[in-house]
Formats: structure tokens, sequence, C-alpha cells
């Protein structure tokens, strides 16, 4: 497990953990960038497990718009990471 939380916030459904319940030992910071109209600019990290590395699978915002603020530094994840609750 990567995660665990019953604090995430769903934005375009996509749940945002906080980030004090993200094992950081899982994750490594890419130089991969996005930018969301509303949100701001994504950093990205690589996701780390059993010797597998998923490429840019997690992302958050560290310096959201104001519409983002709620979700700065949450993080969310994609390309097949599960999640469940």
């Amino acid at each position: 497990m990567i995660a665990e939380s019953n604090d995430t916030i769903l934005v375009e459904n996509n749940h945002y953990f906080p980030p004090e319940s993200v094992k950081q030992a899982f994750l490594e910071k890419s130089s991969t960038t996005s930018t969301c109209p509303w949100k701001g600019e994504a950093a990205y990290y690589h996701i780390h497990v059993d010797g597998e590395i998923n490429h840019d699978a997690a992302w958050y915002y560290p310096n959201p718009k104001d519409a983002a603020k709620k979700i700065k530094n949450y993080i969310a994840f994609w390309k097949g990471v599960k999640i469940t609750g």
C-alpha cells in the first residue's frame, strides 16, 4: 500500500491524498511537469514498487492557482495505480 487516508479530496474524479498519508519511500521526484488551466503547474513522481518503476504515476500541485488551493501538495495517482475505498 502506497497511501491510505479517509481525508482525500476528490477533484475531477481523482482522489488527492494528504502528503503525510503517502509513503515517501515509494516516490521519486520526476522532472515532468504539466499545466492545468485552473489548477496550475503539476509536478510528478515515479512510483517504485517491488523493483518496478511506474513513471510519472503520481502528481501534485506545489503552487496551485487560487481555485485549487485546497489540494496544495496533495498527491493523486494514475497509470494503473489502484484506488480502493
